[in-house]
Formats: C-alpha cells, sequence, structure tokens
C-alpha cells in the first residue's frame, strides 16, 4: 500500500510539475497583469502620435511583427543590429531599404522601461505597436497574447532564406511558405489583407506592371507614371499597395484584387484562377469576415516559436543584446 501510495503520488507530482512548466511556456493576455499593468497604454500613446502624424507608420510597424515572426519565430530578432559576433536581418534583402520604423520601437521601449523597467520585452513590444497601429488606423482588435522573451542573437542568413514570401511568389509558395509556421492558407488570404495599408517600393513591382497581362491597363500605366521601367531608375519611388483607401485598414484590397489593380504579383495571385479565388471574393463583400479572420490570424502569427521561460532575455535596448 505505501509503495503504490508513494508511486502514484510520484506520479502526481510528475504530472504537476510538467502542466507547470507547460503553462510557463504558454503565451498569456494576462502575463503582465501584475508587473507591468498599463503596457498597452504606454505602448499605445506612442504609436497612436507617430500613425497621427504619419500613417503609413502604422503600416510599417505591422510589417516590422510580420517580419520578426517568420525569421525564427516571434523573437524580437529583427530589431538587433549587426555586432561583430553575427550579422543581423536588417540588410537581408527582405529588409534592407525596405523594413522600417525602428526609432519609433527605440522610442516605445523607452516609454514602457519609464513605467516598468527590465520587465517588457521587445518582441512583445512588436506585438502590441502592431495591435496598436492597426486600430490607429481604423482596423479590428484582438487579444494580444504576450510573454515573449527576446532572441541574444540574429541570423542574416535565416532573413535571406526565402521564409518571408518575395513579392514575385507564387500562389504555391506563398501557402507554403505561410504552412511551414502553422499558418493556412486561409489564414494567408487574411493576413495579406495588411496590404489594405501602406507602401511598396517601385522595385517591388515594376515587373508586374511593365509585364504581366493579368493587370488593369489604366492602373498600369498610372503606377509606370511613378516606376521608370528601367532598373536603377527611381526603384525607392513608392506606391500605395491599396489604390482606394491606402491609409485607412478595410477591405478595399480584396477588391483591387477582383478588379486586377493588385499592385505586387503576390497580392494579384491571389485572385487568378486559384485556390484562393473564393476567399477573395467574401473578404470583398464581407469586411466582418475579413476583419474576424485578420484578427485570428495575427494571434496565430504570434504564436510562431516564441521565446518563453529561462529561454532569452528581456533586453534593456532593443537594438543590442544585454
Amino acid at each position: 500500500m505505501a509503495s503504490s501510495y508513494i508511486t502514484s503520488f510520484a506520479l502526481l507530482a510528475c504530472a504537476l510539475f510538467l502542466m507547470s512548466d507547460t503553462s510557463s511556456a504558454q503565451l498569456t493576455p494576462y502575463f503582465y497583469s501584475k508587473s507591468c499593468p498599463k503596457v498597452f497604454d504606454a505602448v499605445g500613446s506612442v504609436v497612436r502620435d507617430v500613425v497621427a502624424k504619419e500613417k503609413r507608420m502604422g503600416a510599417s510597424l505591422l510589417r516590422l511583427h510580420f517580419h520578426d515572426c517568420f525569421v525564427n519565430g516571434c523573437d524580437g530578432s529583427i530589431l538587433l543590429d549587426d555586432t561583430s559576433s553575427f550579422r543581423g536581418e536588417k540588410t537581408a534583402g527582405p529588409n534592407a531599404n525596405s523594413v522600417r520604423g525602428f526609432n519609433v520601437i527605440d522610442d516605445v521601449k523607452k516609454k514602457v522601461e519609464g513605467v516598468c523597467p527590465g520587465v517588457v520585452s521587445c518582441a512583445d513590444i512588436l506585438a502590441i505597436s502592431a495591435l496598436e497601429s492597426v486600430l490607429a488606423l481604423g482596423g479590428p482588435e484582438w487579444t494580444v497574447k504576450l510573454g515573449r522573451r527576446d532572441s541574444k542573437s540574429a541570423s542574416f542568413s535565416a532573413a535571406n532564406s526565402g521564409v518571408i514570401p518575395p513579392p514575385t511568389s507564387t500562389l504555391n509558395n506563398l501557402i507554403n511558405r505561410f504552412q511551414a509556421v502553422g499558418l493556412s492558407a486561409k489564414d494567408m488570404v487574411a493576413l495579406s489583407g495588411s496590404h489594405t495599408i501602406g507602401q511598396a517600393r517601385c522595385t517591388t513591382f515594376r515587373a508586374r506592371v511593365y509585364n504581366e497581362s493579368n493587370i488593369d491597363a489604366n492602373f498600369a500605366k498610372s503606377r509606370q507614371a511613378n516606376c521608370p521601367s528601367r532598373s536603377g531608375s527611381g526603384d525607392n519611388n513608392i506606391a500605395p499597395l491599396d489604390l482606394k483607401t491606402p491609409t485607412y485598414f478595410d477591405n478595399n484590397y480584396y477588391g483591387n484584387l477582383i478588379s486586377q489593380k493588385g499592385l505586387l504579383h503576390s497580392d494579384q495571385i491571389l485572385h487568378n484562377g486559384g485556390s484562393t479565388d473564393s476567399l477573395v471574393e467574401q473578404y470583398n463583400k464581407n469586411p466582418e469576415s475579413f476583419f474576424k479572420d485578420f484578427a485570428a490570424a495575427m494571434v496565430k502569427m504570434g504564436d510562431i516559436r516564441p521565446l518563453t521561460g529561462s529561454n532569452g532575455e528581456i533586453r534593456k535596448n532593443c537594438r543590442v543584446p544585454n
């Protein structure tokens, strides 16, 4: 009896330990409820002020979260500057001369540190900033799960490996790249709707507006006016990803695709006689459906391989490891 009792107790204790270990590794909306209850106010105040001055920055902060999560998980690695021991992600192909908003994250971090020093990770700041940016531009709300810790390193090669789908992507490549990080084709189409805000550089859409046939002729001509055909000329000239309401988060992006006015090849391929056409049409007709699915997909994306528990660190400066 005694032996049986001890064995049962040991098994129970082991199970409880495993459960507590698992739960500590899970993200939760309440992670800072005691240690930093005003974190959303701190982040939101900075983001709202910045976006009020420059609407495009909302899209840039949202994109930072995307590009962070797709490279080795949501660990704040995209924020790290190069060091003597590693080359970071900022100068990799998908990010160089393109990803922006690092100075805003610096300001957010400073504000958060003033409220609760040494508590909130840069990875969590990215996740909250993405939400606050979307809200500031009229988009949906979602429950941000928190508790990520920061990577101590970054990887130029990982960021350059194709895990971030390029604007030349085929539909299959988009689906496969999203599935590789646990996101479905439905998630991919919903998250692509983030292109309802923001701008793209000429170098990313030149081939589409000059060479592709599945494009509205007048739309192509209007985009050619600010994007010379010759590579190296006007490469950094920008155009809105959403033709109609580029500074407001709505579902007009999907209507653009149906009208063959998607700016990027990877946009238009979502409505080009393939398996995702019906989702594009659904989101065009039903903005509530888009908002709901976008919010759900953002939560799923935020769950990609976070560092938790004793892994990683809470950086004092988002640009450098402690």
